[in-house]
């Protein structure tokens, strides 16, 4: 999503759900680096704007969340809503995403989970 995004949210009166992961890194990337590159990180290290500020800037109601025991209230609380509504959640820096499906293997190669290379 982009900032011209949300001003066509804000411009149409589009009401939406925006979730964003945010572990302060350029998480695909680093996990690449992680699991092929022998953990040799390089530029992915980011420093984000106020996700909340900027939502707010556009009339979008904002929250961050810090606490896995807060996400189930806040998301219930998001999905409630009838505008748009922006949810910013804070995750662990090492954490992986998967299904992922690695450099040179095809789509049976998927992984699901966390394997040793």
């Amino acid at each position: 999503m982009t900032l011209q995004e949300l001003g066509t949210i804000l411009q149409q009166q589009i009401s939406i759900n925006i979730i964003i992961l945010n572990n302060n890194f350029l998480g695909m990337v680093r996990q690449w680096q992680e699991l092929f590159f022998e953990r040799r990180y390089s530029h992915t290290n980011i420093v984000n704007p106020d996700f909340i500020k900027i939502g707010e800037a556009y009339g979008i109601k904002s929250k961050k969340i810090l606490y896995r025991k807060k996400l189930k209230k806040y998301i219930k609380m998001m999905l409630n809503q009838t505008n748009s509504y922006l949810l910013e959640i804070i995750i662990e820096k090492e954490y992986n995403i998967f299904p992922m499906i690695p450099p040179g293997d095809s789509i049976e190669e998927i992984r699901l989970i966390l394997w040793k290379i």
